[in-house]
């Protein structure tokens, strides 16, 4: 079914009307149903099947390293349209393939007309067991995506973006010897105009001074909760704004809030929150401890709750990021379809595997850059 203008205006009318309770435009169902084509009643059908993506180089954080990324890719058909999902599945996340297959065989998407039931059918999924936020993504991006395919729109031009004031994503360099450092920063400084370094080692200095041989491109600092000392991070952030860093990520621990507010309040360069921050719920506990929020559809369970994050963090005068996990083309599309939006994008999580079965948003001049297919903007799958 395709839209026409004018009812694709009268249906994102009535979305930005609905309040941060039902922002996304998707609170539609009476809408759809008014239309001349509306979709012909039918059943949803949810597969699923487990994946595991290769990594292009060790993945060393400040606490662990590896090689490989289990996820769960997800599919709901509806009158002959498919909508895809995923689920990502780092260690650190606590879920797993078996965890997530074992929720998603609990999703009755039977009892629902169609996808533009999507408020209830998201509310539904998000009750059926606590926690389980790549699970419940899984279902978010594969509804996202079937919707958009329906009304014929990509989601950017649905919530009303203009695809072309998507930023520049960084790219990931991992803690690892002097010489990985230099080989990776030389793969990665001609293809992107912002980097991003894992710090939170005993080596921090050493990381940047390595890149710095290599490059004087911008980089966002990601230290994984990795400084234990309010003093010595503040010192470190001062350290990093001379050498031409732009942002930090979760400088210490996620339950040490009072520090963080201590070093936000000093600190030269936004401080952003990641581990300490999952969902919608954690926005006004973390509104005076960073400077903004690092949004991942596999922690705040997808797409829609991800909007409304975004709308409260506008709301609270807060700046925004939209980061990823290791993914495919397909999660990594459907985040990017909010960067417009966004201060700062982390969305390299299928530049860093081998083994891609989307095609969807790209890189071209280091600068994210989305299609007009509808949906989360995916094609050729290649599986």
């Amino acid at each position: 079914m395709n839209y026409t203008r004018r009812n694709f205006l009268k249906t994102s009318a009535v979305s930005a009307g609905a309040g941060i309770a039902a922002l996304s435009p998707l609170h539609l169902p009476a809408q759809v149903g008014k239309t001349k084509n509306a979709a012909p009643k039918g059943k949803m059908k949810l597969t699923f099947k487990p994946y595991d993506l290769q990594l292009r180089h060790v993945f060393t954080i400040a606490n662990s390293s590896r090689t490989t990324t289990p996820v769960v890719l997800t599919e709901i058909e509806y009158d002959g349209l498919t909508g895809y999902g995923e689920a990502s599945l780092p260690p650190y996340l606590g879920e797993t393939q078996a965890s997530v297959t074992e929720f998603l065989k609990k999703v009755d998407l039977s009892q629902f007309s169609g996808p533009f039931e999507m408020e209830d059918i998201l509310t539904y999924v998000d009750k059926i067991a606590e926690n389980n936020t790549a699970a419940k993504a899984a279902i978010d991006i594969a509804l996202h995506d079937l919707t958009g395919k329906i009304m014929g729109q990509p989601w950017h031009r649905i919530w009303g973006l203009d695809k072309s004031k998507a930023p520049s994503t960084t790219f990931t360099i991992g803690i690892d010897t002097a010489d990985v450092v230099k080989e990776k920063t030389r793969e990665a400084a001609p293809l992107y105009n912002i980097l991003k370094v894992k710090l939170g080692r005993d080596n921090d200095k050493e990381m940047i001074e390595t890149i710095r041989t290599v490059t004087d491109k911008p980089i966002a600092i990601d230290a994984n909760q990795g400084w234990t000392d309010k003093h010595y991070a503040l010192d470190m952030i001062y350290w990093l704004q001379e050498r031409g860093i732009v942002m930090i990520e979760q400088p210490m621990s996620k339950h040490n809030l009072d520090d963080i507010a201590w070093i936000t309040e000093r600190s030269p360069l936004p401080v952003f929150a990641d581990e300490s921050f999952q969902r919608l719920t954690d926005m006004m506990r973390l509104k005076d401890a960073f400077t903004g929020v690092n949004i991942k559809l596999m922690k705040c369970t997808g797409m829609r709750e991800a909007w409304k994050i975004l709308t409260m963090a506008r709301a609270l005068h807060m700046q925004v990021m939209i980061g990823c996990m290791t993914e495919t083309s397909c999660a990594i599309s459907a985040a990017s379809q909010l960067s417009p939006a966004v201060d700062f994008a982390d969305l390299d999580g299928n530049l860093l595997i081998s083994n891609d079965i989307f095609d969807g948003t790209t890189v071209v001049n280091g600068k994210l850059t989305l299609n007009d297919l509808p949906g989360i903007g995916i094609k050729n799958v290649k599986s």
